[in-house]
């Protein structure tokens, strides 16, 4: 019988160098964080935290652990493939969602949608058009449970995504397959979006992580990024019972879509700032 391997091939590679490699390879794909990537990647290859890695020394990579970690450098810098993809999940809010390229990741400026419908008065009906991963839905049904929450989104993929994350959080919230309001119900208070909003001629300036693989229906909108948020407005107009109407939008446009809103009977509007500075959800009163 052979001896049994000995050395390096038996013991694995240490963590250290297994980050090393993989922080390498990421930075000369001309990623942006090279260091948190590779954490994530390997802390979710093994199972453990990112704590983790630090803490236990005699941590190694082994095994089949090997190629799976290969595999998810080779996607992150070679495919340019999105973190969130990859581990299959993305945290928003208090939330942990499941993400794929069936919709949008979730990012932290559209949490400001969150925060202004946390405001609503007990038991307002809240509609989230074009929900996508179910992110606005969810954590606004999750901080306030009094309240009736319906996404919509027109597209059939997203939806299934967004179903799967409220049935696994178990949060009771309504999904419609609609085209802004075409088919759907009247009766909502609120209403919140995230809506595409960029320029057609705005794609060369985004990063490959979100050109190769973010839908891109859930992205672009037209010429001036409006092509979806001219026609939400107007449909809303004619929505009597709705009071607040919350609408993220591309830096430079919040002017533009706050005069449509006043146009459209909203004499009350205002924009809030994400971290950044830009004015990033314009937030409409009547």
């Amino acid at each position: 019988m052979p001896s049994p391997p000995i050395g390096p091939l038996a013991r694995g590679t240490p963590v250290r160098d297994a980050l090393d490699g993989a922080i390498t390879a990421i930075a000369a794909a001309g990623c942006e964080t090279p260091r948190l990537d590779a954490e994530l990647l390997l802390a979710h290859t093994l199972g453990i935290s990112r704590e983790r890695l630090f803490i236990d020394a005699d941590l190694v990579v082994a095994g089949p652990a090997v190629r799976t970690f290969q595999d998810f450098v080779r996607r992150r810098s070679v495919q340019r493939e999105p973190v969130a993809y990859i581990l299959g999940r993305r945290h928003f809010r208090h939330l942990e969602l499941m993400v794929d390229c069936r919709a949008l990741i979730p990012r932290p400026e559209t949490e400001l949608l969150v925060e202004v419908a946390l405001t609503l008065p007990p038991g307002s009906r809240v509609l989230d058009v074009g929900t996508g991963s179910g992110a606005v839905a969810l954590a606004l049904k999750d901080e306030r449970p009094d309240l009736h929450v319906t996404g919509s989104d027109l597209s059939t993929d997203a939806l299934g995504l967004a179903q799967s994350n409220g049935e696994r959080l178990g949060l009771d919230v309504r999904w419609l397959c609609a085209d802004l309001f075409d088919g759907v119900p009247d009766g909502f208070d609120a209403v919140l979006s995230n809506p595409p909003y960029v320029r057609d001629g705005a794609r060369a300036q985004l990063a490959p992580e979100i050109l190769r693989h973010e839908p891109p229906s859930a992205l672009f909108a037209g010429a001036d990024g409006l092509d979806a948020i001219r026609p939400l407005i107007d449909q809303v107009t004619a929505r009597s019972s709705v009071r607040l109407l919350a609408l993220e939008v591309g830096a430079g446009q919040a002017s533009v879509v706050g005069e449509l809103m006043q146009a459209a009977g909203f004499p009350v509007v205002r924009a809030e700032r994400d971290l950044a500075g830009i004015e990033r959800v314009v937030v409409g009163e009547r």
